[in-house]
């Protein structure tokens, strides 16, 4: 592999004049990007603290950082890292790493490396483009701020006295380079060092690129959009996203498997040969993170065994139902009453003795959420439906408004939450018109239309979105005062209270480029996948892979005789993905990418090595499996995988 060092050391002798009059020196590396994963053991800056210790100075510490031009990284690990008593900052990294230090004015940065013109990308950056690349780096006279890249008019000796109100009068919108570089310099006392310096010369034989800077500018605001990170898959949801919900034929046949939500699996209250009606109770929870099950046919139970479970494989235990055709419905299943006249604790119980969990496709028990115990002060439903293809929360929007914000009314009251917000991406205008209508005269509930983005609608990310609250790491929701649900739960719970039904049905997409008449139903708990796509059709082509939930987040089934369970959002015909996985290059875009600021590629070589105390270190247990980090890999790793694996070392050693 060839090494695309990013930077250089600048030689003994420019560094020894760089040092002249300065001490307390805290030195901090970039861990060269680009390069071999086999260690993480720059030697620049060691080399550097030697050079500097042998002029008598002191160095205060030393800190080698994975992708200093990680804005958001280096911000919040590095004023951390600078031991009391450094007076300066000698940054051993590229113009963009440089650059990222100097703008936290924590302390007068030196630049103790220069930039380099190579071919390759640049780690954080994307890019093939460099911050100048002239290897005449100024950033140790202007105090950080770069005179090529920041002056419109790239001047090396100050300003041109065209500027007004701070502003270039050459771009109005960008602040004067020179302006801020006086500024920043004023407050370090250092006007005096840099008036001090002969006339500087460009030498224009070196290359530069200019345009980095609004390239780097215009990535990093994409990048912080309403969060960090985050991908922008193609969404082919035009394929679905006109076509109403349609009831899918009941089956003569349903398997209801027992764990259908995180938790233990719920415990069979029924036995073979009874019958049972829709939304009749058939199995009981177990335990508080648990969940009930009902039926949804009518018809006699033939047998209570294992079965392939469409995201846990064979051998998980279900109850199967034979349908009679008559779709009687239970009588249990009858209205709760007016919301208003329910307590919060009412609500609460309905939920749970309906069996109603996350269909966003976690499968949380939804009344667990509901019992905080701390002070909520919103209710986010998520409706931003951000995986590509899948449609089905679109529709359910669409279809049934009055049911979510009944919904939503409900959690909120369960919780005590003043305040509910609907939180709909901007590619869906038409949902986000239908529900602002709607909820016009309703004061505390808010209509929020956020940018697309993928994974916009992790609970964790519409959190920090809409509220601007960080959960911690290890934290939940709750703990920063939220509760967050999907639309289609909502519309559940609003069933549950509205008609009595328990979550028997719920929405599906069937879609992806091979699935001859995509759809969007309504489709019984407990109906076979291979049934659904022969309904649509069956699937075209050869090399295709079938999915239960999206591209990013779905599972690859290859045996399509499981049933639809309650967090199947949708079934997907997609083309076979082939890549052979190649050693990590160190590019950074995992990083740059993870919306919970990790470093997947750590996760990788940690679980490569077996080194689980190293993966608990880097908070493997934060992500969240949305897969941005492997749809980015330049290397095609499979990250998701070993991240789970990850996890399931964490807990082999607990």
């Amino acid at each position: 592999m060839v090494n695309y060092t990013k930077y250089a050391l600048k030689d003994s002798e420019e560094l020894n004049t760089l040092l002249k009059d300065r001490d307390n020196i805290f030195v901090v590396a970039c861990n060269k990007c680009f390069k071999e994963f086999d260690t993480l053991n720059e030697p620049d800056a060691d080399e550097f603290a030697k050079l500097a210790e042998a002029q008598g100075k002191r160095v205060t510490g030393i800190a080698k950082v994975d992708f200093l031009c990680n804005q958001v990284r280096t911000e919040e690990r590095l004023p951390d890292m600078i031991p009391e008593g450094t007076d300066h900052i000698a940054v051993v990294a590229c113009g963009l790493g440089i650059q990222t230090v100097a703008n936290m004015e924590v302390k007068p940065v030196l630049a103790a490396a220069d930039s380099l013109n190579y071919t390759g990308y640049h780690g954080m950056a994307l890019t093939k483009k460099t911050c100048g690349a002239c290897s005449q780096c100024y950033l140790n006279l202007t105090g950080g701020i770069c005179p090529i890249v920041d002056c419109s008019k790239s001047l090396l000796n100050g300003q041109c006295g065209g500027a007004k109100d701070g502003k270039c009068e050459v771009d109005p919108q960008k602040d004067c380079a020179w302006q801020r570089i006086y500024d920043r310099l004023k407050a370090q006392g250092r006007l005096e060092e840099f008036l001090a310096q002969p006339v500087q010369f460009r030498d224009y034989s070196r290359i530069s690129h200019r345009e980095i800077n609004d390239y780097v500018k215009n990535l990093r605001e994409r990048r912080f959009s309403g969060y960090y990170g985050g991908v922008h898959p193609s969404e082919r949801k035009e394929i679905t996203e006109d076509i109403p919900l349609a009831k899918f034929p009941e089956p003569e046949q349903v398997i209801i498997p027992l764990s259908m939500h995180v938790g233990k699996p719920a415990v069979p209250i029924v036995k073979v040969g009874d019958h049972v009606n829709v939304g009749q109770k058939i199995a009981e929870q177990d335990g508080f993170i648990s969940c009930c099950i009902h039926s949804s046919v009518s018809g006699t139970v033939t047998a209570i065994e294992p079965h392939t479970h469409p995201n846990k494989g064979p051998g998980v235990m279900s109850i199967v139902i034979r349908s009679d055709g008559k779709d009687t419905p239970d009588a249990s299943v009858k209205p709760a009453g007016k919301l208003e006249d329910l307590t919060p604790d009412e609500i609460i119980e309905i939920v749970k003795e309906k069996g109603i969990t996350g269909m966003g496709g976690a499968g949380f028990p939804t009344y667990v959420k509901l019992k905080p115990n701390k002070p909520i002060d919103a209710v986010l439903l998520n409706g931003c439906e951000c995986e590509p293809v899948l449609t089905a929360d679109h529709r359910v929007l669409l279809e049934y408004p009055d049911a979510v914000i009944f919904g939503l009314q409900a959690i909120m009251k369960a919780v005590n939450a003043p305040k509910g917000y609907i939180v709909i991406e901007d590619n869906k205008p038409d949902a986000v018109a239908l529900l602002q209508s709607k909820v016009k005269d309703i004061k505390n509930i808010e209509v929020r239309c956020v940018k697309t983005k993928y994974p916009q609608g992790a609970e964790k990310m519409l959190i920090k979105n809409v509220m601007g609250r960080m959960v911690p790491s290890g934290g939940l929701p709750a703990d920063v005062g939220a509760v967050v649900d999907n639309v289609s739960t909502a519309k559940a719970i609003a069933d549950a209270i509205r008609t009595g039904m328990p979550l028997v049905e719920r929405a599906v997409t069937v879609s992806g480029e091979h699935m001859v008449h995509p759809g969007n139903f309504m489709v019984r708990i407990g109906t076979n996948v291979q049934d659904i796509i022969d309904y649509c059709g069956g699937t075209t082509g050869d090399d295709i892979t079938i999915k239960m939930g999206g591209p990013m987040m779905g599972f690859a089934i290859s045996d399509t005789n499981v049933p639809v369970i309650k967090g199947s959002n949708g079934i997907i015909a997609v083309d076979t993905q082939h890549s052979e996985e190649e050693a990590c290059i160190r590019c950074g875009r995992c990083v740059d990418v993870c919306p919970m600021e990790l470093a997947p590629l750590n996760f990788a070589k940690y679980v490569d090595e077996g080194d689980a105390k190293a993966l608990l270190a880097e908070n493997i247990r934060d992500c969240f499996e949305c897969g941005c980090c492997q749809y980015i890999c330049s290397s095609k790793i499979p990250l998701v995988t070993k991240i789970r694996k990850g996890k399931a070392m964490i807990r082999e050693v607990k």
